[in-house]
Formats: C-alpha cells, structure tokens, sequence
C-alpha cells in the first residue's frame, strides 16, 4: 500500500483485504473525482474506509477528511468501521476525540472526521483527499464545498471519493452517473456479488425480500436508480387487494394513533392480528382539538371493555400553552369521563418519514408478495392518502402543500406501524458490520 509521491520516501503496509470485484475497480480508479455506488451489502463503507487508508500513506504527513451526513452516521458507522480495520491490522493510531481527528503515527497523517450537515462549516483548510459516506443524504453544496479544499500542494494524489447507495435521479446521480466529467468516475455495484455476507448469512436477500416494499427493494438491495420524485408514497397499496369490510374484535387491544394537527385533527383505529394490521376506522375533525378527539372517540367505542393503546406523533409529549401536552390531555381527559384501561405508548421522537413510509408500504405488500395491512371501506381519507399522497417532484420530501387535508392519517398510522413493526432488523449495514 501506498507511497508519497517521492521514489525514496514510500512507505508500505500490508492489510488484510479480500476486495469484491467492484471494491478493486472502486480502488484502482485513478480519477480526481470516484464513487461507488452499490446497494445494501456491496461493501460501501468498507471500501471508503480502505481507500481513506491507502491515500494516507499516499500522502504521508498531509490532512484529508472523512465525513458523513449527520454526526450520529459519521461516529457509529464511517468512523467505527475506520477504527475497527485499523485495530483488525494493528496500525498504530492516536484518536484525538475533543478535536474529533484521527493521526496514523506510520506517516503523521491525519484525518479530520466531519458531519457534513452544516456544510458552511467546511471552508478553510487544504486537504489532500477527502471521502464521503451516503452520498445521496448529503446536499450538493457540501460536496463542492469540499471539492474547493481539494488543493494541498504537497499532496502526491489529491482525491475526493464517496460511496452511496442510490435514491432516484438525484445530484448524485446526475453528477456521477451521467454527468460526462472526464474527471469523474463511478463503480456501479452489483447485487448479490457479496460473497462474505452470503457465507455469513446465506439468506440475506430473501429475509430483505420480506422485509422491504418492491420499490424500495429494487432501490436498496437490487441498487437500481428509480424515478421515486414525484411520485406515490405508497405505491403499494391497492384498493381491491387491501380495502375490506373489518370487525373490531373485543378480545383484542384497541390501537389509537393521532396527529396533532389542527386542522384537521385526525387518527387512525387499529387491532392487530398476529403479523396483520387491521384499520379500522378513522376520526378526523376540522379545526379540531384534542380533547374533541378525545370526546369522538369516547362516543364511537364507549362500549368496549379492552385495553386502549395511545400511539402516535412524538410532537405530543410537548407542553401547550395550557400547561400540559396533548398526550397529558389524552390520559386527564380518559380519566375523567371512562373506565377505560388507557396505555401510553407513543414514541418520544418520530422516524425518519422516509424510512417510516418505506416500512409502510412494505407493510402493504413486501417484495415477497406478502400483504399485512387491510384497512375498513369507511376509511376514506386514509384511502385518499394512501392514492394520492406524493413525493416533492426532484426530491424525497412528502409534499404537504399539494393537499392540506392530506398526509394527517397516513402520518398517524405510519407512528403506529413504525412503534409496532420497527425491528431494527438483524441485518443489513447499519446494524451488522459486515466488513467486506
């Protein structure tokens, strides 16, 4: 591994590392500018943290920087799997966790670790090299940002590479993919071609399979490039397959989910039936309260006996003028006017609306086929939802001005899907390190 630039001054070191065939391409590019884009397994981080090394030794004495989109990204996935290979080959290093810099003692190289969120931060120093993590999570600007320091005249390779797996036509993929930049190069990954998570775990797609939503399969695990903007959140629900006439079961609890919108105040009722979820009816009341919702849904199920579980948006828990928040609301109110038993099980921090809408629509019809969501004909708003509540066009955010009406119900009972059915699966890259 590795050389400065200078015939007499090359040091070397030997790692162990088995590259995949697109890891080695990823490598051997001898572009300004490189990425590698590949799907869940194919060994992304693996490989930005490799080739973070290898220009360390390149350019021994020098600073490159090593980011990802938020810190919590950067500490536990980018900067745990860095430290873990350097351990793993006994390179020596001292890790300077106040300045948040990492100084390889074989060559005096040092990396800076960044959270790229608050790009503006980025300006000043000259780097030699810098890489990025989940690419397709960071804004454009910080990639050129970083680009600008790309300068160090003593550098014996100035590079910037990242690694991503891809999320529709974006920045990303216009400017890497398609984008026709001689000094830009991309490795596309390809599915199924990691032989050490197979060997670790031989069903891994499958067990994804079941897991993800077909869209959201062929973007994460197949690593295909899908036109999401613009289009249906939940492309997987269809009203012939998943609306049906429903009964609640008095044996069961009873699932009240809600978001705390005004206008309209709106909730979902579900029961769930073993890995099925039911809904089964809806309230929503323009200009409502809390306590409105409170006094409707006393009035539609005073009768039942069960336990009533309170899920819903995390935004709940925060104090009102009032002196109280909406989820206190909720238990004064039911103690006051029921004897229902009332559970409060809501989340104090919301999902990320696109993994929260993902594992819906997977829980519409997974990759496998399975269905595991039936909602009540009388539901008609959540059905308007489900059909037309669509991505921002050129971009991954709900679009929320469309139709004010919409996206309330939807919201609320992905809280619930997200409280119930979040299984921070055994798998996957985020969870399991899977190195290679």
């Amino acid at each position: 591994m590795g050389g400065t630039g200078d015939d007499n001054d090359i040091r070397r070191i030997e790692i162990a590392y088995d590259p995949l065939p697109s890891q080695k391409l990823f490598h051997e590019s001898e572009a300004r500018f490189k990425g590698f884009s590949g799907p869940i397994g194919s060994g992304k981080s693996h490989a930005l943290c490799q080739e973070a090394i290898r220009l360390s030794y390149v350019n021994a004495g020098r600073l490159g920087l090593l980011g990802a989109p938020t810190y919590p990204m950067l500490r536990d996935a980018t900067q745990a799997t860095l430290i873990e290979i350097l351990e793993a080959n006994k390179i020596r290093f001292e890790h300077n966790k106040a300045e948040n810099t990492l100084t390889i003692k074989d060559t005096g190289s040092r990396i800076l670790f960044r959270p790229v969120e608050e790009f503006e931060r980025l300006r000043g120093t000259n780097l030699a090299w810098f890489g990025l993590d989940e690419l397709t999570y960071t804004q454009e600007a910080a990639w050129l940002r970083l680009e600008g320091r790309l300068r160090d005249p003593k550098a014996g390779r100035l590079c910037g590479f990242a690694v991503w797996t891809p999320k529709g036509y974006d920045w990303v993929y216009r400017k890497f993919v398609v984008g026709g930049q001689t000094d830009y190069h991309t490795i596309i990954a390809k599915p199924y071609e990691n032989r050490h998570v197979l060997k670790q775990i031989p069903d891994y797609y499958e067990r994804l399979k079941k897991s993800y939503d077909g869209r959201f399969f062929e973007q994460e695990v197949l690593g295909e490039y899908l036109a999401m903007e613009g289009s249906r959140c939940y492309a997987s629900f269809d009203r012939d397959t998943h609306v049906a006439d429903l009964k609640a079961d008095p044996n069961r609890p009873l699932l009240w989910a809600l978001d705390f919108n005004v206008d309209p105040m709106s909730s979902v009722i579900v029961q769930t039936i073993g890995e099925k979820t039911m809904v089964l009816d809806e309230i929503v009341i323009r200009h409502g309260t809390t306590y409105q919702a409170c006094d409707e849904f006393l009035k539609r199920y005073s009768g039942y006996r069960g336990v009533v579980e309170v899920h819903g948006d995390a935004s709940g828990y925060a104090q009102q003028t009032t002196g109280t928040s909406d989820y206190g609301m909720i238990r004064d109110y039911f103690e006051a006017n029921s004897n229902l038993t009332v559970q409060h099980l809501a989340a104090h921090s919301n999902p990320a609306v696109r993994e929260r809408v993902n594992l819906m629509n997977a829980r519409l019809r997974s990759a496998a086929g399975e269905i595991r969501m039936q909602v009540d004909g009388k539901c008609k708003e959540l059905i308007a939802d489900f059909e037309q509540v669509a991505y921002k066009t050129d971009s991954c955010a709900i679009d929320k001005d469309r139709d004010r009406l919409r996206t309330h119900l939807s919201d609320a009972l992905g809280y619930l899907v997200w409280d119930q059915y979040n299984t921070r699966q055994s798998i996957g890259e985020r969870t399991v390190r899977l190195l290679h």
